[in-house]
């Protein structure tokens, strides 16, 4: 053929750990990929079906994590989800989901069609979307949920002629949807939601008569087709293009097909497994054969495929480009002379200067080491992977400006692909798979199989940020273990604060729901204490019903919308009499409640006061409540209340004036029957202005004397009530009625207020001295105000006047009251 055909190359990564007695056989198997862990579950037994199988779980290495005896219904399938849970699928359609430990975690349905007729074959797939259930019922239908984690099933159409279970079939994902490829006889169909299309692999061997097997490839791009005549089809998945056919010279149907293929690799290749022989076909005619021992199971994976069997676990990969440059025999890539060179310089021979020369005279030095440090990443022995590292390191020595950034990160990649992939771990993870994987997943792999201390080192050695390393796995260890039935609370409690001191942004609240959740309440309790925010400890203390201490907290905190929580929730929570009972020892959260009664629940604030026996805020309750009434009569029982409460609070002014209001009102009342005036609710000088304006001044004399009203302000009330009506009559008969207490000068100013300067002018000569000069002016009548000044000798008033003067007309006046500034004594 014109190709050149790949290397492939089966490496051993473990010899297993476990001891089976019969190998794999009659067991359901299921490994999940990206090196993780293996279940085992042992066939159901028909004949007597009392005898409980057990489920297993091991490492990779063949090391155990979990087991427990089956005791749940018939199951079909094992697989695993992309967070390392197992599903188990039994034949009713119910899936139930376990941890890596064996811990049961929930179980779900694949819905009623599937549970009458039952699972006939199914397939655990992975989506763009999460993990994925694909069933073939006993109805020979689909049903499909592409997410575990969001169950959405969907019923796919009919194929056409179906009599029995297809020959085989595969779910595909395409344009981010999941269909489903099945082929029935000599015909293929794509089933998707709305339809079932058939479809032709282009350029098929026409000796095929069936399709007996087909396998997708890890990215879900590739397909191949295994024919009823032993050829191998492999082409894209969308099945538009033909990639090779292969002719395996073997008919009969295998036990299991994989992809092989790593990612950029020019070649298509996949392994058939058929009992006791292992083929892998690729663009070539020729086929590589393995014989097998025992039986055994394939894992795809992204760059190759593991082989399990009951005693070894191996890896089968195309050889990587690198690796292939460098150890080829009698290569001559800069790769190779470069790892020769070094060898040579170990041994202190000068070939190594010749090496180096040919390397540096094509200038492939750089791409030399570049070469080197790829292929330590595809080395699984320690001891390869420090020699090609030494031979870059060696190699670098003679660049000025070679980037060292690659040669760093792999060097310490390889530490933590060296320390996961030992045995007593059992990830036996590929560089290529660590990259896609990422580092986050692979430390939520050793936080699932509680392998903190390595997580820890993991985060510390490649300087992950702290609270997406150290401080996420500490918080997992901690969750776990308050777990942990036989230490006290105590000493979890110490534990826990000592490991946790220095980490940054940890969660106490999580930890203690933990706690809680797992019946300690006392140890939730206490590690609270450690959370540094309120507003996470709060919510959890209420949940645990440790109301008083939630309380105590919140008010700590010194954030009021938090107390306000607690204090709703035990509101609605206790009854009354505990609920004030809580509150009375708690004054700010009283004082708040009560805030909050004030707006929205006035009725509550009585009782309050009433358990308090507090009648001076009773009274005050009252007198607010009376304002709120529309009737007369309700006002004044609320007034009469609040008296009440005022006298036993020994508040005798409040008493006295809320009687005085009471009082007010009758009066206001009975005006207001007679003669009609609106009165009811005025305050007392309201009332009287309104009074002196409608000319009822007998009433409003009368109000004057019950309500002791001072003279200065009965008096100022009336002046300006007259004045407003401009009755000047009224006005001067008042101000004869007797002496006034607020004197007459007000009286000519209301006057001029009034633009009256005629009214004004006969109030002036009753205005006491030390007023005049201002009365004169105000009635504009400078002369007079000039002989007033004088006549006091004040310098303050002689200036006032001379400041209204106007030097043209009253120049005399003027020169006049300058002499007698002059002789005004100075103080």
């Amino acid at each position: 053929s014109s190709f050149i055909c790949a290397n492939y190359l089966k490496i051993e990564l473990y010899e297993m750990g476990w001891n089976l007695k019969d190998g794999l056989r009659d067991c359901l198997v299921a490994a999940a990929p990206y090196g993780g862990p293996i279940a085992l579950l042992k066939a159901h037994n028909r004949r007597s079906p009392s005898a409980r199988p057990q489920l297993e779980i091991f490492s990779s290495s063949g090391l155990p994590l979990a087991s427990f005896p089956w005791k749940s219904g018939m199951v079909k399938q094992l697989g695993w989800t992309v967070s390392d849970d197992l599903l188990c699928v039994q034949e009713d359609g119910t899936v139930l989901v376990y941890d890596l430990l064996g811990g049961f975690k929930r179980h779900f349905s694949m819905g009623n069609e599937v549970s009458q007729s039952q699972v006939l074959e199914t397939k655990i797939f992975h989506s763009p979307y999460g993990t994925g259930v694909a069933i073939l019922t006993g109805a020979l239908r689909f049903t499909l949920a592409t997410n575990i984690d969001d169950i959405k099933l969907r019923r796919l159409p009919e194929v056409p002629g179906l009599q029995g279970a297809p020959s085989c079939w595969a779910v595909l994902t395409q344009d981010r949807q999941s269909k489903v490829l099945v082929a029935s006889g000599p015909h293929l169909f794509i089933l998707d939601n709305t339809a079932c299309t058939p479809v032709t692999p282009p350029g098929l061997s026409p000796q095929a008569s069936s399709i007996v097997h087909m396998c997708v490839s890890f990215s879900y791009k590739y397909l191949a087709l295994l024919t009823d005549s032993g050829h191998v089809w492999m082409g894209t998945s969308n099945l538009k293009e033909k990639l090779s056919e292969v002719d395996t010279k073997i008919k009969g149907s295998p036990k299991q097909m994989a992809w092989c293929r790593r990612p950029k690799s020019q070649q298509p290749s996949a392994v058939v497994m058929w009992d006791g022989l292992l083929l892998v076909v690729g663009e070539c005619k020729e086929t590589i054969q393995y014989h097998l021992e025992d039986d055994s199971i394939l894992v795809p994976e992204l760059d190759g495929v593991r082989i399990i069997s009951g005693t070894h676990h191996e890896l089968l990969q195309e050889v990587p480009g690198a690796c292939e440059e460098i150890f080829k025999i009698a290569s001559m890539a800069p790769g190779a002379l470069l790892l020769e060179a070094h060898k040579e310089y170990e041994k202190e021979s000068q070939k190594a200067d010749e090496y180096l020369r040919e390397i540096k005279e094509q200038s492939l030095l750089s791409e030399a080491v570049r070469q080197c440090v790829e292929a330590a990443g595809h080395e699984h022995e320690p001891e390869t992977q420090k020699t090609l590292l030494r031979a870059a390191s060696f190699g670098k020595c003679f660049l000025s400006n070679f980037p060292p950034e690659q040669f760093v990160s792999m060097c310490k990649d390889l530490r933590v692909l060296n320390a996961v992939r030992d045995y007593t771990v059992g990830i036996p993870l590929s560089h290529t798979q660590f990259k896609q994987m990422t580092l986050q997943v692979l430390i939520d792999r050793l936080v699932y199989r509680k392998l903190y201390l390595l997580a820890i080192e993991v985060c510390r050695y490649l300087k992950t940020p702290e609270y997406q390393g150290v401080s996420r796995v500490l918080k997992h260890w901690a969750c776990y273990k308050v777990q942990q039935k036989e230490e006290s609370d105590e000493v979890i409690a110490k534990a826990v604060s000592v490991k946790l001191a220095d980490a940054a942004g940890i969660s106490y609240s999580e930890i203690a729901t933990k706690a809680y959740e797992s019946g300690r309440t006392e140890l939730a309790i206490k590690l609270l204490e450690f959370e540094p925010r309120s507003g996470e400890q709060v919510p959890l203390l209420l949940k645990m019903k440790k109301s008083p201490l939630a309380l105590s907290k919140a008010i700590e905190s010194g954030d009021t919308d938090l107390v306000y929580t607690v204090v709703m929730y035990l509101k609605n929570e206790l009854n009354r009499g505990d609920f004030f009972m809580m509150l009375r020892n708690q004054p700010v959260a009283l004082s708040l409640y009560k805030q909050f009664c004030k707006h929205q629940e006035q009725e509550t604030l009585k009782d309050l006061f009433n358990q308090d026996d507090d009648h001076e805020e009773l009274g005050n309750f009252y007198v607010k409540a009376s304002y709120k009434e529309q009737r007369l009569e309700a006002r004044i029982a609320h007034l009469q209340s609040a008296v009440d409460e005022y006298y036993k609070a020994k508040n005798e002014f409040s008493a006295k004036t809320t009687e005085d209001e009471m009082r007010l009102l009758r009066f206001q009342r009975k005006l207001e029957e007679e003669k009609d005036e609106q009165l009811v609710g005025f305050s007392l000088q309201d009332t009287m202005t309104t009074l002196l304006s409608v000319g009822l001044h007998k009433h409003a004399e009368q109000l004057y004397k019950d309500f002791r009203m001072p003279d200065k302000r009965f008096w100022w009330l009336k002046l300006k009530a007259l004045a407003e009506k401009e009755d000047w009559e009224e006005l001067e008969k008042f101000s004869k009625s007797k002496k006034s207490p607020i004197g007459y000068l007000p009286f000519v100013e209301v006057c001029i207020k009034h633009h009256n300067k005629c009214e004004a002018r006969k109030y002036v000569a009753k205005v006491s001295p030390e007023q005049k000069v201002k009365a004169h002016l105000a009635v504009g009548d400078v002369e007079g105000a000039a002989e007033a000044a004088i006549e006091r000798r004040n310098e303050s008033e002689i200036s006032t006047v001379l400041s209204r003067c106007s030097a043209t007309t009253d120049h005399l006046l003027v020169e006049r009251l300058n002499r007698a500034k002059a002789t005004v004594p100075k103080k």
